[in-house]
């Protein structure tokens, strides 16, 4: 009964490998400049039409006392909210012939590209 469960459990763990390995080995991979040439300044739905969904995502949120801590009123009453937006994806950007950045993080400011970085280091 071991053995069955054994068996499956191997099975199932060499398929997803098989289909992690061959999902990315699919993906197209970017230089810097192209990268940061086909997406700065794009949309959100830009960004997720060629690049699909990301790896993870993250909202920054201004703290509650944000003005106490800074020391300065720091609320304007006639600003409109802005929304920051961080998008990470891995594997996609190469910085030489074999080999790619860890991580691409994309930041939107109102649902535009503002910023995009390139890690090797988390």
């Amino acid at each position: 009964m071991q053995s069955i469960f054994k068996k499956i459990f191997i099975g199932s763990l060499m398929f997803g490998l098989l289909t992690s390995a061959s999902a990315f080995a699919g993906g197209k991979t970017y230089t810097e400049d192209e990268f940061l040439d086909n997406f700065s300044g794009k949309s959100k739905k830009v960004i997720t039409e060629k690049l699909g969904a990301p790896a993870k995502k993250e909202l920054s949120v201004k703290p509650s006392n944000a003005g106490n801590m800074v020391g300065k009123d720091v609320e304007d009453k006639n600003s409109k909210p802005v929304k920051v937006e961080m998008w990470y994806y891995k594997n996609i950007v190469k910085y030489d012939k074999k080999r790619t950045y860890k991580e691409t993080e994309i930041t939107f400011v109102n649902d535009q590209v503002r910023n995009i970085a390139f890690f090797n280091n988390r």
